[in-house]
């Protein structure tokens, strides 16, 4: 099997389903935040099962105005994982609190839960749990721990949307969680974000905040049965989202199950495959996670067992125009967290094994069989022509 065209590691999955959408959404001459907003926002919240759901420009505003309305502030901390993308701890500073980072487990490369309470002090107030992946954190220890020193539990689920812990699925188990729907995520808007809480206030708080502390959103002034009155109640963000994003959203919901399926066979047949490669370990599945998003396939390589490394084996897919990714660098060894907060490499080590080892394959619905086979060919060759044992 020769080079071929090049195989991106995610691309949208976008039909004339979504195109038709957002045409309808252009031509009814209402494209920032309108009916096809509220439209999907209740869609979504019937789909994971809480009170209320509110939708945002991203997963970063969703974390920022959650924290927000929770009051955490300057002077608190904010206890996260090193192993993340950087707008987990973003969305912390924004508000003048502190990341704290505990290691992850090295199987699933989420949060330690073991390691959390160590890190708990009196200015601690909150706890982000990111599910990386698609797989969940060990929420009922989290939530545990949560419920025994009084603080908040805000998820972030940029990974999880569809994803189950046990019997329930993420977003019915924090105090809030907050997904995202970029463009590469399971379900997309192109940007977007979405916080679901079964809290009344927080979700009525987080609605005032999306969009300038306003008492009444453009849709409520300016339709047909609105007002042009409104006041402002408090200082707030614009972290709306239009209703050509939410146009996308609609139908991609409507083929979720379906976009979903595709992931899991592109899954069940990497695992088939690799698992008989020695050099390289497939994505471990806790029992607890009765439900995975499969959002990203993680594969790591073994070392020991390989005269390369990580480095030089994303290097040679490249050159056999495979797109791969790096989830993630983590944030204690990037410039800005070590000279922010005295940082360095060594403090937490599970993570910084995980970044020496894992790599991205791609993985989205439209990946064709023959991509799949040969990206599993190609990841096979190098890891055998590699090989310490060979």
């Amino acid at each position: 099997m020769g080079k071929k065209h090049f195989v991106p590691f995610g691309i949208p999955f976008i039909t004339k389903e979504e195109i038709d959408e957002v045409v309808d959404a252009l031509r009814s001459g209402w494209i920032t935040t309108g009916p096809k907003t509220l439209e999907l926002e209740e869609k979504l919240r019937e789909y994971i099962g809480t009170k209320y759901s509110v939708i945002v420009s991203s997963c970063t505003a969703a974390l920022h105005l959650a924290l927000c309305a929770y009051d955490i502030k300057e002077g608190d901390e904010v206890i996260t994982s090193p192993y993340t993308f950087v707008a987990t701890t973003e969305s912390i500073l924004y508000t003048g609190a502190k990341p704290v980072f505990v290691d992850i487990n090295k199987d699933t490369l989420n949060i330690d839960p073991a390691r959390i309470e160590k890190a708990i002090t009196k200015r601690t107030k909150a706890i982000i749990p990111v599910h990386i992946a698609g797989h969940p954190c060990e929420m009922g220890e989290i939530m545990r721990i949560a419920k025994k020193y009084n603080l908040i539990v805000i998820e972030d689920a940029a990974h999880a949307f569809g994803t189950y812990y046990k019997d329930q699925k993420i977003g019915t188990i924090g105090d809030a969680t907050c997904f995202s729907f970029y463009a590469t995520k399971n379900l997309t808007t192109g940007e977007g974000g979405m916080i679901t809480t079964n809290n009344k206030k927080i979700a009525e708080k987080i609605k005032l905040l999306r969009l300038h502390g306003m008492s009444k959103d453009a849709w409520k002034r300016y339709s047909k049965e609105g007002s042009w009155y409104y006041e402002i109640l408090t200082t707030g963000y614009k972290y709306n989202i239009s209703d050509i994003h939410s146009a996308l959203g609609i139908q991609q919901l409507r083929k979720f199950e379906k976009m979903q399926k595709m992931r899991e066979k592109c899954v069940n047949t990497y695992d088939k495959a690799f698992s008989k490669v020695k050099e390289l370990q497939i994505p471990v599945i806790k029992d607890y996670s009765t439900r995975h998003a499969y959002h990203l396939y993680i594969i790591k390589i073994v070392p020991e067992l390989l005269k390369i490394d990580k480095n030089k084996f994303i290097e040679l897919l490249r050159t056999e125009n495979i797109g791969v990714g790096v989830h993630f660098i983590p944030l204690h060894l990037m410039p800005f967290y070590k000279k922010q907060f005295g940082l360095k490499k060594g403090d937490f080590p599970n993570a910084e094994w995980a970044y020496e080892r894992t790599i991205s394959l791609p993985l989205y619905p439209g990946l064709t069989s023959e991509d799949i086979k040969y990206v599993i060919k190609k990841v096979e060759d190098i890891a055998t022509k590699n090989s310490r044992r060979s």
